[in-house]
């Protein structure tokens, strides 16, 4: 099943169990999709891989709003941003542990002949491509840098 078509069934039945947070988090997140299902240039329906990306998004915004919030004290506030970040952390793959992103790391900079600092952004670009989703990009850049650098 489509991502737009999942979300529209999930906010039936968020709606059927009058869950106000869920529902909220799933109209937000059908509201992003829409608007770049008909922005200019568009052919009217967002491929999973660009939903996938729109979540991404819509998920770090909700983490870094919680961090500030949590910076603040705003206990109230800060309770609604964590459970809109989970309702949309549902629809996000599991991420990958930093074993698993070592090991394409490794093998990544066996196949480009990456020997140091210098071959970073190589490396990097290939592993941003290759983990697009299932990896936190700082977690990727931070495992580059031990395994360039040792």
């Amino acid at each position: 099943m489509r991502l737009i078509e999942t979300i529209n069934n999930d906010i039936k039945q968020a709606m059927r169990d009058r869950d106000k947070v869920r529902l909220s988090a799933l109209r937000a997140i059908k509201s992003k999709l829409l608007l770049e299902a008909t922005k200019e240039g568009g052919n009217g329906a967002v491929s999973d891989d660009a939903g996938l990306k729109i979540l991404q998004k819509l998920y770090k915004q909700h983490q870094d709003s919680a961090a500030i919030y949590r910076e603040q004290g705003r206990e109230d506030l800060l309770e609604e941003e964590v459970a809109q970040a989970e309702v949309v952390g549902t629809y996000l793959p599991a991420p990958m542990s930093e074993e698993e992103i070592r090991s394409v790391v490794e093998t990544i900079v066996a196949d480009t002949g990456a020997s140091g600092m210098a071959d970073m952004g190589k490396v990097m670009g290939v592993a941003a491509k290759q983990l697009a989703g299932k990896a936190d990009n700082k977690i990727v850049s931070g495992i580059v840098r031990q395994i360039l650098a040792g």
